[in-house]
């Protein structure tokens, strides 16, 4: 009777489960001209219907759909995935750059969160929240082993609404508590200000819908009480974004038309050559980029990165590199050179899936190796403070298929680390000074003795930097 009850929900689970991958996907099966594989559809009915039957607990339906179709992405490379309600919401949140929240820019240290930037004039900032900061609670919740997802969910929330942070801070031994009250987070991608010596200084935070427009302005402030004689361009803890603003912020740099970005893939929709033209950048918001003075395709001109500058950061990066209109400083990036596309599935929920890899003008693949810099210099004169895993540290990574792929180095536990976090842009920026040294005809330090035998290295051997977090509090490792 069980048996017979199991085959004939099992039936059943395959009308249901064959049912909607048809209705979804045998449109592009047959475009592709492969059958549907009915051995294997009928398997996972079959799973569908176990669980169903007897999983400890009652799973509802769209419950176990949901969790199929998002192991079925998340387990062909590290940036595919099936987007439900709340991130397909998630990801337009971050494009268009609004959000109720606290106002940081966050990434992963020992295991915990590490505030890596405070946004200007936001309610983390004026908290008194540092760079450098440890969370190691958020509210009543460890963060330990949290991803970095689960923390911006749980940091993220309506205006108005209190959290409480509880933070380790490298000259403190104590936890320090941080009581917060959320707000709407409006993220400016680009800054920029006049340095001394008549250079202007370009930061990018991250590539939003309105990032090249919101460049153009700010290049035409930059040079309306005189030309300068030459930028720095700044991306380094740039994660990436939308391609189309990375081939606008190229594009006003690079002479008109030229190749920015190519990618290949399975599909011939995959392939594609995009140019530094208002067709590949502007689509529908016309070309703002025209009218940007003529300074900005000429004076010198340097771009830092790190190991924290990633996918649009580093199409950027290879197309000015490339096309020999920039020098390229700081450490190797992430090397993320794939790209994803946003499949919609229904009003509310899609998937992104990965079609391609990108290549910069001179053929280079950038998946799982990055972007080399012209000149290799560490983070700080004490030597590297961001200490991130590479593309090709990340399992089920695409490979690069063109030359070695560069993981991250070894941990090393006992080597000493600088524990003082710095400003991007600010006086104690040591890549900063090397840029300006570089566009001033001086030497270019790569950083102490132990930064520069970093630097001569073979990539991914040597000794990172790292802090070492005891139950009294945040402080450098040891030296032996």
């Amino acid at each position: 009777m069980g048996t017979r009850k199991f085959r004939g929900f099992g039936l059943v689970a395959i009308g249901v489960v064959a049912g909607i991958l048809l209705s979804v996907g045998v449109t592009a099966l047959a475009q592709r001209g492969s059958p549907l594989p009915l051995d294997e559809l009928r398997q996972l009915s079959n799973v569908f219907a176990a669980i169903k039957n007897n999983y400890v607990e009652a799973v509802d339906d769209k419950t176990l759909i949901n969790n199929a179709i998002s192991g079925m992405v998340s387990n062909l490379d590290p940036h595919s995935a099936y987007l439900d309600a709340d991130a397909f919401r998630e990801m337009q949140t971050t494009t268009q750059g609004e959000f109720g929240g606290l106002g940081i820019e966050v990434g992963a240290e020992d295991g915990f969160v590490k505030v890596i930037s405070p946004i200007e004039d936001t309610p983390a900032a004026r908290a008194g929240v540092l760079a450098g900061d440890l969370i190691i609670k958020i509210d009543d919740t460890p963060t330990k082993g949290m991803s970095l997802s689960e923390a911006v969910k749980l940091m993220r929330g309506a205006p108005k609404t209190p959290i409480t942070l509880t933070i380790m801070r490298a000259d403190n031994p104590q936890p320090v508590v941080v009581h917060i009250v959320r707000d709407i987070i409006k993220v400016r991608s680009v800054r920029s200000k006049m340095l001394d010596n008549g250079v202007a200084y370009v930061r990018i935070a991250q590539f939003q819908e309105k990032t090249g427009s919101d460049l153009a302005r700010q290049l035409k402030e930059l040079g309306a009480k005189g030309e300068p004689k030459s930028l720095v361009l700044d991306l380094r803890n740039d994660p990436g974004g939308l391609l189309t603003s990375a081939i606008g912020v190229a594009a006003a740099f690079l002479p008109p038309d030229v190749l920015v970005v190519s990618t290949d893939g399975r599909t011939p929709d995959s392939r594609h050559k995009y140019l530094a033209t208002p067709a590949e950048y502007a689509r529908g918001e016309g070309n703002y980029l025209s009218g940007l003075p003529g300074w900005v395709k000429k004076v010198p001109m340097v771009v830092l990165v790190n190991v924290g500058s990633a996918s649009a950061s580093e199409i950027v990066a290879g197309a000015l590199q490339d096309h020999k209109r920039a020098k390229v400083l700081g450490n190797r990036t992430f090397g993320k050179g794939s790209v994803q596309i946003i499949l919609p599935l229904s009003q509310d929920t899609g998937v992104k899936l990965t079609t391609s890899r990108y290549f910069t003008p001179s053929g280079r693949s950038i998946q799982a190796t990055g972007i080399e810099p012209d000149y290799v210099v560490a983070d700080t004169a004490e030597g590297d403070l961001f200490r991130l895993p590479r593309e090709a540290d990340l399992q089920r990574h695409l490979a690069n298929n063109q030359s070695d792929e560069i993981k991250s180095s070894p941990d090393a536990p006992d080597t000493p680390v600088p524990a003082k976090m710095f400003e991007f842009g600010g006086k104690d920026d040591f890549q900063l000074q090397q840029a300006l040294n570089l566009l001033a005809g001086k030497p270019v330090q790569k950083g102490s003795a132990r930064a520069q035998a970093r630097a001569s290295a073979k990539p991914g051997t040597g000794t990172p930097e790292r802090l070492t977090i005891t139950p009294s509090g945040v402080q450098p490792a040891k030296q032996k």
